[in-house]
């Protein structure tokens, strides 16, 4: 098991509490700077004990997915904020949220991703930073990718809350010119809801399949567990009996290493060229 990842902060955010990064660096160094992949509700990504119905431990699965060519990506969780949650996570102001998803982001961009290229070296190219995250947190990841295609090469979205501030989301997207890099991994669970998330998210597969992505560029995953079974966190990764949030996670940086979006960086220039246009 790797070491439990550094916590930074709480540092001031404006306008919204104050909160934690929680960092997971690599082990190998002289080979140019990792992957870096920045999760939303920092809590639940790495240990069980800060989060909320188990630790996702996705330092194990960044140093299980590496390889001679693939090179262990290091993960910052940014923590939510609490009773604030709802919204920090969501970018339209509603009957049950402030929608301040963009002040949150506007820090991230302004603070966290300084920060980190600062004091750890983690400046990989665009095409090798990822943005995530699970429920509201897939949302943000979607919304943050396109919102800001400057600073995040793709995004992995895992059983994204889609149906919130009625489903303004789809609108957003489409009125959003398509990021020039870009690998998205999107997944759902068959029983979520009833069967309403699959059904939302395959409405956004459609979505992103017209306006030009491939299966180069985008994963959809079908998942067949029921809610129960997304809440045992960490039971098992990919391959065994139950499937699991963190196997999802696991699932998706592979997807996104298959696809460019986490690679070696010997690697790195010929993938952005690539995919560049994507």
């Amino acid at each position: 098991m790797p070491p439990p990842p550094l916590v930074l902060g709480p540092f001031p955010v404006p306008h919204l509490a104050q909160r934690r990064v929680r960092l997971h660096l690599p082990k190998h160094a002289g080979e140019g700077p990792p992957p870096l992949v920045l999760m939303f509700d920092g809590q639940n990504i790495f240990d069980d004990a800060p989060s909320f119905a188990g630790g996702w431990h996705l330092h194990a699965t960044a140093e299980k997915i590496a390889t001679k060519r693939r090179l262990e990506p290091a993960v910052a969780g940014i923590d939510h904020g609490g009773v604030q949650r709802i919204d920090e996570l969501i970018p339209w102001p509603g009957a049950r949220t402030r929608g301040q998803l963009d002040r949150l982001l506007d820090w991230i961009v302004a603070f966290v991703i300084p920060m980190l290229a600062r004091d750890y070296g983690l400046t990989p190219d665009l095409s090798e930073r990822i943005v995530g995250g699970s429920s509201l947190g897939g949302l943000a990841a979607l919304y943050a990718h396109h919102r800001h295609p400057d600073q995040f090469g793709g995004a992995m979205a895992m059983s994204p809350s889609l149906w919130v501030a009625g489903q303004r989301i789809f609108d957003s997207i489409a009125a959003t010119p398509k990021p020039w890099t870009s690998r998205i991994y999107l997944d759902a669970g068959a029983h979520e809801a009833g069967g309403s998330m699959l059904r939302a998210a395959e409405r956004m597969e459609a979505l992103l399949r017209s306006r030009g992505y491939t299966n180069d560029t985008l994963r959809f995953r079908e998942r067949p567990e029921r809610p129960a079974q997304r809440a045992r966190l960490a039971a098992s990764l990919p391959g065994g009996p139950a499937v699991s949030a963190a196997g999802a996670a696991e699932e998706a940086l592979l997807t996104l290493e298959a696809t460019g979006g986490v690679q070696h960086a010997s690697q790195g220039a010929a993938g952005a060229a690539g995919t560049g246009a994507s």
